[in-house]
């Protein structure tokens, strides 16, 4: 893989990674278009630019990323008198301040218990084109219908532990290739009732974590094994002009998302993944070498 090519395959994943269209099924695809082998390195770097796009959503985000909850609710300023409750209380009070950060802890466990599971089953689909186009087409049709099944609103949109779990279930889903990790959490906040603008917020967040883990797993896998070792020091400078060009096109796309989808809903993008996965499985049927 050249330079040219990881320009190309860091825009698409900054372009796509928190849109509902998956970018997994699109750096696939791109690969696939630009002729690119699916090379341990090549590998690593799809997933290891997903930095640059996480390190997109801390700096956008930073000031809720980083704030510590520090109003108590009133059960937990008064801790009681004897020692075992003080002790108690001071537990629960750690518990609260960081509270933000349990709540993305616990989303994440389903899909990490998942990947330990059946990594080896998912990588490989990973190098399917043809189930990245049905998953695009069945992803589609779905996000067609997914404004109208899923237009209640509750007047609490905070995020509760109730909420982050289920939420955490719904990103399991994403790990077929082509379904979109962001559509999956998106929807998964829209089922418990939040906003489509709160559940997409959500749903980048849950992403610093989730991707943080993914890609740091991938990076540490490559260096135990000394071809990959040197395989990643000689092409250090793509992985990081990938991971640079990943990070400013996702601030935009960010940006553009949640204006987008807070006016118009899932149904643009819903038709746009219905177009390219029928196109594939039009390519694929036709005889074309769609294979990574």
């Amino acid at each position: 893989m050249n330079i040219f090519e990881a320009i190309i395959i860091a825009i698409v994943e900054g372009l796509t990674e928190f849109l509902p269209v998956s970018s997994t099924g699109h750096m696939i695809i791109t690969q696939a278009l630009l002729g690119v082998d699916s090379s341990p390195f090549v590998k690593a770097f799809t997933v290891n630019i997903q930095f640059g796009a996480i390190l997109s959503v801390v700096i956008l985000y930073w000031k809720r990323f980083f704030k510590l909850n520090t109003s108590l609710p009133d059960n937990l300023k008064n801790t009681g008198s004897t020692l075992f409750v003080n002790k108690w209380g001071i537990v629960r009070r750690f518990f609260w301040k960081f509270d933000f950060y349990w709540k993305l802890f616990i989303a994440m466990i389903p899909a990490g218990v998942i990947a330990l599971l059946f990594g080896d089953y998912i990588d490989a689909m990973l190098e399917s084109v043809i189930v990245v186009a049905v998953m695009l087409v069945v992803g589609g049709i779905f996000m067609l219908f997914v404004d109208r099944w899923f237009n209640k609103k509750s007047l609490d949109q905070s995020i509760t532990w109730k909420r982050s779990l289920k939420i955490g279930f719904f990103q399991c889903i994403a790990m077929i290739p082509g379904v979109s990790r962001s559509m999956a959490t998106i929807v998964g906040g829209m089922g418990t009732k939040l906003s489509r603008k709160n559940a997409a917020e959500f749903s980048f967040f849950l992403a610093v974590p989730t991707m943080a883990a993914a890609a740091g797993y991938k990076l540490i896998k490559l260096l135990q094994d000394p071809v990959s070792s040197e395989m990643l020091n000689e092409n250090l400078a793509i992985l990081m002009i990938g991971n640079v060009v990943a990070f400013i096109v996702a601030i935009f796309a960010i940006r553009f998302f949640i204006n987008f989808l807070t006016k118009h809903g899932f149904k643009a993008f819903g038709i746009y993944r219905i177009i390219v996965g029928a196109l594939l499985l039009v390519c694929f049927f036709a005889g074309a070498d769609l294979s990574i």
